[in-house]
């Protein structure tokens, strides 16, 4: 088994080569294992995305499980909200067949070892020592088969409140799984005048990647938001725990923006007023949050972390610059990309101005988008230490909770080592064009030299 499959937040790699059915056995077996000698835990949930290898991966994943003594809970294909719903349900732990938002080939599974999130860091290094070492228990498991959809209709329809407002709007989900249950999401909800694009289920996902935070991936959704004058456009990822935005000018509204709206709009309701967001997100978001009486909490990047301290910290809402939203001020949080979605449009469905203006008097910043440069995984966390070094050396305050975030007078600069792929991962900010290209060639120049 080649070790690089265990990652940060997950198992995740191209399929066949590294990841397989043999590989899936292993995996299932060892999860099985693990959870009983672990953690006393003779039952877990499962369920798979829409890939075309995740049939085949997720049968042989569950007669390891099955083969390990664990009793298995069979919910098949479904979004990876959705299999967070069946663990909440079943206060049981559980292990996804998905690949995320990575391309078509890939595949992998993301799991959990409590009840805040998927496992995380040292959790998944832990797994990975276990499961190398082959030692399973053996066992005839019990597999029985489950339907979680009324139940997650059901909630969608308590915790989602509509406005008077009719709404036009565009759902983009680019092929992915989330096609197999959002237009029943939909329906629940009156005065939604919805065009659907790329909605048919389809692994491959021909039309674009489906990752709703690059906004390249996101041409199609904005066109057809300006051809029929729609109110704002909306899209999946492919496991359908992302989202991302489009406004009613057709222009891209990141991630931190609209926990801006979001903040803006519900910050009032909350009793803990902390909104947590990752590294990655805009400084005019923390000063937002100030203004309106929050307290701003900043956490590294990686759902399987941001997730985690808003649950641990009961923190009612939070998200990061990828399109991971946590709403957390009503039932369970879900990390659902069609609920943070509904959640949107209930606070565009009870006012009348257009989903630009809610923007209206925040701090403008110039910023750049995630920029990646390939970089070796062997070498990619010394980079990130050496620029720390740099940085102590030239006297700039920084934050070092996720790689090194610097912070100057007039802006930012962020360089971190990606955990899903070898990749260093920088971005920047500034309230001039002057001095972002200032700050970006410092930092751009000294990766590079690094890098060499």
């Amino acid at each position: 088994m080649n070790t690089s499959i265990f990652k940060e937040y997950d198992i995740r790699a191209g399929y066949p080569e590294d990841i397989n059915e043999n590989t899936s056995y292993q995996i299932g077996k060892s999860y099985g294992s693990y959870i009983q000698e672990m953690f006393d835990k003779k039952k877990c949930v499962v369920g798979h995305d829409n890939r075309l290898s995740s049939p085949t991966l997720y049968e042989s994943m569950i007669q390891g499980l099955l083969d390990s003594g664990c009793n298995v809970i069979d919910y098949g294909l479904i979004t990876t909200p959705m299999h967070y719903f069946t663990r909440y349900k079943n206060n049981a732990l559980g292990i996804m067949v998905t690949a995320s938002h990575n391309p078509k080939d890939d595949n992998g599974f993301k799991f959990s070892f409590d009840d805040v999130a998927n496992a995380r860091g040292q959790m998944i290094y832990d797994f990975r020592d276990y499961t190398l070492k082959e030692k399973f228990l053996n066992g005839n498991g019990i597999r029985e088969q489950r339907n979680i959809k009324e139940d997650y209709l059901n909630y969608m329809k308590n915790n989602v409140q509509m406005g008077q407002r009719k709404l036009k709007v565009v759902i983009d989900p680019g092929n992915g799984v989330t096609t197999t249950i959002m237009k029943e999401c939909h329906q629940l909800f009156q005065n939604l005048d919805i065009t659907y694009i790329c909605d048919e289920n389809d692994g491959t996902f021909p039309h674009h990647h489906p990752d709703p935070a690059v906004e390249e991936n996101l041409e199609m959704l904005k066109e057809k938001v300006k051809e029929i004058k729609a109110d704002i456009g909306i899209a999946y990822d492919g496991d359908g725990d992302r989202v991302g935005f489009i406004d009613e000018l057709g222009n891209y509204v990141p991630a931190d923006k609209i926990l801006i709206i979001a903040t803006r709009a519900l910050i009032n309701t909350f009793q803990n007023k902390m909104i947590l967001y990752d590294v990655k997100c805009s400084k005019a978001l923390e000063e937002e949050i100030i203004k309106l009486g929050g307290t701003p909490y900043m956490e590294r990047t990686g759902t399987s972390y941001t997730e985690a301290t808003t649950k641990q910290k009961n923190i009612p809402l939070g998200g990061e610059y990828s399109g991971h939203i946590f709403f957390n001020d009503r039932g369970p949080e879900i990390c659902s990309g069609i609920y943070d979605g509904l959640r949107i449009l209930e606070i565009l469905s009870k006012t009348e101005k257009n989903f630009s203006e809610l923007l209206k008097g925040i701090n403008e910043y110039i910023t750049t988008p995630e920029i990646k440069i390939p970089c070796s995984n062997d070498k990619k966390f010394k980079i990130v230490e050496q620029v720390k070094e740099y940085t102590k050396n030239k006297n700039y305050p920084f934050n070092d909770i996720d790689g090194v975030r610097i912070s100057f007078d007039k802006g930012w600069a962020l360089v971190r080592a990606s955990n899903t792929g070898p990749n260093l991962i920088l971005r920047f900010e500034a309230t001039t064009t002057e001095e972002l290209n200032k700050i970006e060639k410092e930092f751009t120049d000294l990766v590079t030299t690094l890098n060499q």
